[in-house]
């Protein structure tokens, strides 16, 4: 199956809806932590799309007395994603990755502009113009370098922002996810769980500052 790298956040969301029967159901700030953590693990995407759908299938096989709550968070399925994701590394089976952008070079070069006006309105000057200064153009035709120069900017305002984040915002936020993880703790390792926490974390200091995602994936 091949992968639209770039819609990897949306094709995962969908696809929970169908699996779960309710299209209007809304992913929660946690699920969204855990993609992202996926995302950057190098999760495939059809590992995590298979994952869904095996552990739908395991909870559907239940009785119906056992099945007294629904499936409300991508979480419940983070076991079958790992197993499906080790799958694939012990190459029982194969992923191709098309990693051919879904937009336009017009519309990352609006991303882009928009993304450091609102850099420059919130005091970050420095990171705007390293965002202008890209040569968008020209690692057009290379999307994954310009995908890693995104995100090493990104990751330098997150620096920034943890740097000078209240220890009682962060308590905070590990409050949050303590508590919206706690039905899921037992079905991830240690290193997920740290992951997670890493990428939760992160989106709650961005959203609290209202500051953009730089990375293409939220074109």
């Amino acid at each position: 199956m091949a992968e639209n790298y770039f819609n990897y956040f949306t094709e995962i969301e969908e696809h929970f809806q169908r699996a779960r029967g309710t299209s209007l159901f809304l992913l929660s700030p946690l699920d969204w932590a855990l993609i992202e953590a996926w995302k950057n693990a190098g999760i495939p995407l059809e590992a995590v799309l298979r994952g869904i759908d095996a552990a739908f299938e395991k909870w559907r096989a239940k009785p119906a007395r056992a099945r007294t709550q629904a499936v409300n968070s991508v979480a419940y399925c983070a076991q079958a994603i790992a197993a499906e994701a080790q799958a694939m590394a012990n190459g029982q089976q194969a992923v191709s990755k098309d990693a051919k952008a879904p937009f336009a070079l017009e519309d990352i070069q609006g991303f882009v502009a928009r993304n450091a006006v609102a850099l420059r309105k919130a005091g970050h000057e420095d990171i705007a113009v390293s965002l202008e200064t890209l040569d968008l153009a020209g690692l057009y035709g290379d999307l994954e370098q310009l995908e890693q120069r995104l995100t090493a900017i990104e990751e330098k305002m997150i620096a920034r922002l943890r740097a000078s984040a209240s220890e009682e915002a962060l308590f905070e936020a590990r409050r949050a996810l303590d508590r919206d993880l706690k039905p899921y703790r037992g079905k991830m390792t240690a290193d997920q769980l740290a992951m997670l926490e890493k990428q939760f974390l992160e989106r709650r200091l961005l959203e609290s500052s209202a500051l953009p995602r730089l990375s293409l994936f939220y074109l």
